[in-house]
């Protein structure tokens, strides 16, 4: 199987979640390739709900996010693994709030998702303040939270772009 140490069904709730749908199995950047594949379930929440649809999804999907990835922790004995993509969807979605906020004066379009993407990518990587204290958890709590900071600061980087450049 394509998972050391699964020894659940490859269709479990906890697996599909915690990779994303498999997308954490990338050969390269899964980080990178989880918060791509966040994107367009972020463009189709922001259409059809808006706003407040698309931050009730992020807190159920980090509410998922804490049992898929203890699950898969567990079961896996890793901490922290790299297919765990679950708390990059979560950051990924928390940096297009800004989008979704600012689409009742501004048309949904790629160039904005390109901005979260970006922001959010260089924060979770290089991780500043307070982000690390959170990576450095090895728990559930801390592979969500560490993606979360990073998601704010990117979220405010968007909005600084808003307010700074387009204006």
């Amino acid at each position: 199987m394509f998972v050391d140490k699964w020894s659940k069904s490859p269709v479990h709730p906890a697996l599909l979640l915690a990779t994303w749908f498999y997308s954490g199995f990338a050969a390269k950047a899964p980080g990178t390739m989880g918060s791509l594949a966040a994107l367009p379930f972020a463009w189709l929440l922001i259409e059809r709900f808006g706003p407040i649809g698309l931050s009730i999804a992020i807190v159920i999907i980090f509410v998922a996010g804490l049992w898929a990835s203890d699950v898969y922790m567990k079961e896996t004995g890793k901490t922290d693994p790299g297919e765990i993509v679950i708390d990059e969807v979560v950051g990924q979605w928390i940096s297009c709030l800004p989008i979704a906020a600012m689409m009742t004066i501004t048309p949904l379009s790629p160039g904005p998702f390109v901005l979260a993407f970006v922001a959010f990518r260089v924060f979770d990587i290089y991780k500043p303040w307070p982000i690390k204290i959170f990576d450095q958890r090895h728990d559930a709590y801390g592979v969500m939270m560490d993606d979360v900071i990073a998601g704010f600061f990117a979220a405010l980087t968007v909005i600084g772009f808003y307010l700074y450049v387009l204006t």
